[in-house]
């Protein structure tokens, strides 16, 4: 029960990347690989206010996730401003970011000791409400800051995106949504792509470092490798949710299949942990879940037609 808890609780905050990588991959049809850098500036910032600043932890994760649109704004001012290709924007701003994350941090890894953190403040919250450490939940004893920390969690998420399907509502989002699907009508409405593309990115990518931030917090760290691979990551919960709700599922079900899609891969991950997985592997196992991902829905429909085109011959 443990192992369970724990990993929705990493589903839900990463499925802030998620939503993330939704805006940038779905939206402007971007691989932003800049996600790998802006998750560990998220997590370094925060890091680098709790433990050295004593920051209160609300205002530490609030600088996690502007520093992560900072980093997205300078991947949209490449792509824009300079012309520059967004896959090698992406791939120069996350190199960049490698070595910013380890001038913020000081050293490779920052631990959270004696900071108060998100997770400590949960922990505190949950003596007062149970009065003890550990509690029994459908006959499992488990940790009684286990579940409160994955309550905050969960409402966080839903917060996030619900305010999210709020904007993407308005005139702003819809005129964003527009610019990534028809640049040239938007341009002929007077509408700034580039100005779009930029905002896009820089709050795709402040999500992305609100992830980063949330999760050194739950395992109490900062480490400049958190951060390699997550976009694959990312693009897998997309595809998982996608393959939940239909890819031609409108804005609310495409941001609640995302989360899904987060949810239930990091599940699939911790369920094959727990049947042996070596962790040396899990980098080679989700790529290799993305592919087949990426593949199963074409392969499934020629597969559908071609069973019709049996049927009406016989």
């Amino acid at each position: 029960m443990t192992l369970l808890i724990g990993a929705l609780t990493l589903g839900a905050i990463l499925a802030l990347l998620a939503i993330g990588v939704y805006l940038s991959f779905r939206i402007f049809a971007i691989a932003d690989i800049t996600v790998d850098g802006s998750l560990t500036l998220g997590a370094s910032v925060t890091g680098v206010l709790l433990v050295k600043g004593g920051i209160h932890p609300l205002p530490a994760t609030g600088a996690g996730f502007l520093a992560g649109m900072a980093a997205g704004m300078v991947t949209g001012v490449l792509q824009t401003r300079f012309r520059i290709n967004p896959l090698l924007a992406g791939i120069l701003v996350m190199t960049a970011l490698y070595s910013v994350n380890l001038r913020v941090m000081g050293r490779s890894n920052l631990p959270f000791l004696g900071a108060t953190t998100l997770s400590t403040l949960c922990e505190n919250l949950s003596l007062r409400l149970h009065g003890a450490e550990r509690i029994d939940l459908f006959g499992w004893e488990i940790a009684s800051a286990d579940i409160t920390v994955l309550a905050l969690m969960l409402l966080l998420v839903a917060g996030v995106a619900l305010a999210l399907w709020a904007f993407l509502k308005t005139d702003l989002g819809t005129a964003m949504r527009a610019s990534g699907d028809n640049p040239q009508m938007v341009r002929a409405l007077g509408g700034n792509v580039e100005a779009y593309r930029v905002f896009g990115l820089a709050l795709a990518n402040g999500l992305v470092g609100l992830a980063g931030s949330l999760w050194a917090q739950y395992q109490n760290f900062a480490d400049a490798q958190m951060g390699i691979g997550m976009v694959v990551w990312g693009l897998a919960s997309v595809i998982i949710g996608e393959a939940m709700t239909g890819a031609g599922a409108g804005v609310g079900l495409a941001i609640t299949g995302a989360i899904l899609g987060s949810v239930l891969f990091r599940e699939l991950v911790a369920i094959a942990l727990s049947f042996g997985l070596n962790p040396n592997d899990l980098k080679l196992v989700t790529a290799v879940f993305v592919f087949g991902a990426l593949i199963l829905p074409d392969t499934l429909a020629r597969f559908s037609a071609r069973r019709g085109r049996r049927g009406e011959a016989a």
